[in-house]
This record gives structure tokens, C-alpha cells and sequence, in this order.
């Protein structure tokens, strides 16, 4: 993919894209371009990354590309151990894209067997998201309770495919958290 990638950042003149998606398999998933039609989005996710996998290509997952907006959502791969790096990569951020604005998105909620345990550490991990979002003065966003069921304690059924990845009504949710952020970070 990062091949991919290096081609399509030759298209795009610095600044030209609006908002570039960084992130693991829930980026690699996201139809960017159809959900988000009034913005020059790229998706530069890549389904099994961890914190580590994207802070290693930064250079041509952001930095070659110079957005306006840098979305990301990392850690679920490696919630464990996520922040190892996820700070770094903030601070990278900061200091490669100065002009750039940075969206931190939540941990998702989760459900069934395989995920579902895991919905207690993303609801510890996603306090730490959201004071580190504070330090650096980005903004975040909180997927994880738009995603919640409740009454099931886990993500909401019709949300997901697998407790873990999202089904289509799954991303409708995370537009409708998103678009009024882009807007008010993009004047549009």
C-alpha cells in the first residue's frame, strides 16, 4: 500500500488535500471519498497496523502530502501497549505538518467474544486520547460512545461486522461525529 500511496501523493500539490485519514483496518474500511464528497480526502489506512506500523510512515502517509486536516484513528491493534508510540506520532505531527490540524478520534466501542473484553481498556485508553488531545492542543472526538449500546454493554449490533470492524450504518455514525468537526476546522 505505501507504494500506492507514494504514487497518488505525487497527484496532489502541497495543501491540496483537505483531510487525510490515517489509521488501521477501521480507516482502511472508511469510503472516505464517497462519505466526505465536498472535501479532497486521501485514505491512508492500512488494516492490521498498530501505533508503531503508522508512525513508521508518516513521511508518506501525511507529511509528503501536507493536509489541512490530519484524521486518525490507531491503537485498537495494540491497545495494550498503544502508547509507546501514539505520543510520538503526535508530536511528530506537530512538528512535520506546523500548519495542520489534528483530529484524534476515540477508540471504537466493540462486541462479541473477541473484542468485547477489550471495551474497558479502550474506555481507559480513550481518557489518555483525550488528555493528550488537550496537550497539544487537537481535538478530539469520542466514536466510542456514539457507538455504545448500553443496554448490551458493547457496541451496538447493527453497527458492526464482527465486533471489531464496522458495517456501513457503523461509518454512517462516525460521519455524522466528523462532518461538523471538518466544518469547523475547514470553514466549510
Amino acid at each position: 500500500k505505501l507504494e500506492q500511496y507514494r504514487q497518488e501523493n505525487a497527484t496532489f500539490a502541497p495543501r491540496e488535500v483537505e483531510v487525510a485519514f490515517l489509521g488501521d483496518s477501521l480507516t482502511d474500511g472508511y469510503d472516505v471519498a464517497a462519505y466526505y464528497p465536498q472535501y479532497v480526502t486521501v485514505n491512508r489506512g492500512i488494516g492490521g497496523d498498530k501505533t508503531y506500523d503508522l508512525k513508521a510512515r508518516l513521511q508518506i502517509s501525511a507529511y509528503e502530502l501536507q493536509p489541512q486536516v490530519v484524521v486518525m484513528l490507531i491503537g485498537a491493534n495494540n491497545m495494550d501497549a498503544m502508547f509507546e508510540d501514539y505520543e510520538s506520532i503526535l508530536q511528530d505531527l506537530q512538528k512535520n505538518l506546523p500548519e495542520t490540524k489534528v483530529v484524534l478520534l476515540s477508540l471504537t466501542a466493540m462486541g462479541g467474544e473477541h473484542w468485547g473484553p477489550k471495551n474497558q481498556l479502550a474506555a481507559y485508553n480513550n481518557v489518555t486520547i483525550k488528555l493528550l488531545a488537550q496537550k497539544y492542543g487537537f481535538t478530539f472526538v469520542d466514536l466510542f460512545s456514539a457507538l455504545y449500546d448500553v443496554s448490551l454493554g458493547e457496541i451496538n449490533p447493527a453497527y458492526t461486522v464482527d465486533g471489531g470492524h464496522l458495517t456501513a450504518e457503523g461509518y454512517e455514525v462516525i460521519t455524522a461525529e466528523l462532518t461538523p468537526v471538518l466544518q469547523e476546522l475547514l470553514g466549510k
